[in-house]
């Protein structure tokens, strides 16, 4: 069987600071391991990443998932007798609109989609080993999809790019029905541009609304 693959059939989208939304981490930032912490990140530290977004509704709600209300909190107030008139929410600093922007670009090449059966066939034997060290006691699409341990999607994200995809596609753990892409260096961008957003925002807003955020 084949291993699964998706190429962008649209622009992408991208939230990213100021003035770049496509300027890629510099390199004196990468945490001791040679990652920049997050999930697809090289393991190694030779190539850097780009997470981008099939919706630019995907961006805010991966992005703004950190501001939720605490998930102890939240079943507290569940528990509490009475009419349910008061929601818990987390606050987002204004100060984070005035450095962050929205890209948009058109990205050439094809995506290894590891939540496919053979990918995650293949990374399970490839990747048995490491998972025993992790303390894992099997990989299954639940394992890439899950946030912790990175290190297991960071050696698949390796695994991809010796292939020579451009990348990965993956569905988001907020949604399957939101779309990312992990855009491996060299970056095969065109018409790549960024543009300023506002408060207002519709897909800021719905992405506060769906995670219970609110401005500070």
């Amino acid at each position: 069987m084949e291993l699964e693959e998706r190429r962008p059939t649209e622009p992408l989208y991208r939230l990213g600071r100021r003035p770049n939304a496509w300027q890629p981490p510099e390199w004196f930032l990468a945490h001791s391991d040679g990652t920049f912490g997050n999930r697809f990140d090289d393991p190694q530290g030779y190539y850097r990443v780009l997470y981008a977004s099939s919706q630019r509704l995907a961006c805010f709600v991966e992005t703004l998932a950190r501001f939720r209300p605490d998930l102890s909190l939240l079943a507290e107030l569940d528990a509490i007798e009475g009419e349910d008139d008061f929601v818990a929410l987390g606050t987002l600093p204004r100060d984070w609109l005035t450095v962050r922007t929205m890209g948009s670009a058109e990205i050439d090449g094809f995506f290894a989609d590891i939540y496919g059966i053979a990918w995650v066939s293949q990374l399970r034997r490839t990747l048995a080993g490491e998972a025993l060290r992790l303390g894992m006691k099997d990989i299954d699409l639940s394992s890439l999809e899950r946030a912790e341990p990175r290190r297991l999607t960071q050696l698949a994200s390796r695994k991809a790019y010796l292939l020579n995809f451009a990348g990965i596609f993956y569905r988001s753990r907020y949604g399957q029905t939101l779309e990312n892409w992990a855009i491996f260096e060299p970056f095969s961008l065109q018409h790549a541009k960024s543009k300023e957003f506002y408060e207002n925002d519709p897909d800021l807003l719905e992405a506060l609304r769906l995670h219970g955020i609110r401005f500070a």
